[in-house]
């Protein structure tokens, strides 16, 4: 029933997206990744970027996991990451840099704790794929960073920039990767040491983030887990962070045997989202919204951008897998040909990653700042995954 989507995702992979990185982010000079790639492969910026340079050593990994992709080269690209990374990234409390130049020096201090998160992911799967145990201890280490300063007042320490009278939040993406970082640390290092973050991180976003009166989950609550309505940060709404974090949500409630309560809950939250973010007008989902639909702070709220969509097609396929309604699979193939008709480029290997409201590409880029190998990838595998186990039902 599905053997064409699969083919469809799969070869995407293996034929474009995979050759397209393995060709031009490898520095062969310095170590580590270029992430900054034009249309064409091309480098147009050295900067290496923690987020980007640790995803790509966890999806290099994945790929070499994945009996299905699997090459030797694709451990060795990942090895050869790390070991620049774990030479050059720390500072002397080993917490990961936001970003190095080209040879390894720190360019930006580490402010951001998402550094420290993709370096627990990118640690942790190598250890799966090797059992050696830097890669463990590594890991470990980037992890408990990671909690203590998510669980801190001032997860920026400081190097945080605002002053007495900015108001603080708790942060729903930092709990949505705690719940993430939870279920792969367990897989890929054994046992289930991070068992509390994991039940701590689900309750949060479920019972704290999640506003049924809005049926979606808020971006930014205050300390008290009240909301903030009378600014902008407080009434923000990311539909992908919200369905990014539902597949992770899904994912963990059904390894753990959890209730079919929260598959329900979940599933909810998805369909929920996914009426209030697409776009009727021009379709795509929108980027940022605003809970009271004013204006929004950010310019580029309206932007439909591939990350974003690609979240979507794997919560649509995760809430189709928990409860079987057809209208999942109906979402999925609605975002699929928005997805695939707007952001793969013809011409070129590779997805383009901005496109305005309209739909038409902001920037042609491959890479960046922001874009890695990383969201798309792991699409591509989650939702052939998916997309099998569905085939075998």
């Amino acid at each position: 029933m599905y053997q064409e989507l699969i083919k469809k995702y799969e070869n995407e992979l293996k034929d474009n997206i995979v050759p397209f990185w393995q060709n031009h982010c490898i520095d062969k000079e310095f170590g580590g990744y270029f992430t900054s790639l034009d249309r064409d492969g091309s480098v147009y910026d050295t900067t290496k970027y923690m987020w980007m340079q640790w995803r790509i050593v966890y999806m290099f990994g994945e790929l070499y996991l994945n009996p299905l992709y699997r090459k030797d080269e694709f451990l060795s690209i990942a090895k050869e990451g790390f070991d620049f990374l774990y030479k050059n990234g720390r500072n002397d409390k080993g917490q990961y840099y936001f970003a190095l130049n080209r040879q390894g020096v720190p360019a930006i201090a580490p402010y951001n704790v998402f550094s420290d998160c993709f370096a627990a992911m990118g640690a942790a799967v190598l250890y799966k794929a090797t059992h050696e145990s830097i890669y463990k201890k590594a890991a470990n280490a980037a992890m408990n960073s990671y909690i203590t300063r998510v669980a801190s007042e001032n997860p920026a320490m400081q190097w945080n920039k605002a002053l007495s009278g900015k108001q603080s939040y708790l942060a729903h993406g930092e709990y949505m990767m705690m719940a993430n970082l939870g279920m792969i640390m367990d897989d890929c290092l054994g046992g289930n040491k991070y068992d509390k973050e994991l039940d701590n991180a689900m309750d949060m976003v479920l019972n704290k983030f999640y506003q049924p009166a809005y049926k979606t989950v808020f971006e930014n609550i205050l300390p008290d887990g009240s909301l903030d309505m009378a600014s902008c940060q407080g009434r923000m709404l990311n539909p992908g962070h919200v369905l990014e974090s539902m597949w992770f949500m899904l994912n963990a409630a059904m390894k753990q045997g959890d209730s079919k309560k929260t598959e329900q809950k979940v599933c909810a939250i998805i369909l929920s989202t996914l009426n209030l973010g697409w776009d009727k007008k021009e379709g795509g989902i929108f980027y940022f919204m605003d809970a009271l639909n004013k204006p929004h702070i950010e310019l580029q709220h309206d932007m439909k951008l591939w990350w974003v969509h690609n979240e979507a097609l794997i919560a649509c396929l995760f809430a189709y897998k928990s409860s079987r309604n057809p209208i999942f699979m109906q979402w999925f193939k609605k975002v699929d040909n928005y997805t695939w008709s707007h952001f793969k480029d013809t011409d070129y290997p590779e997805w383009f990653g901005y496109l305005n409201r309209a739909g038409t590409p902001t920037h042609l880029l491959k890479g960046g700042k922001w874009k890695t190998f990383f969201h798309l990838p792991r699409c591509m595998m989650m939702c052939s995954k998916l997309l099998r186990e569905l085939e075998e039902m």
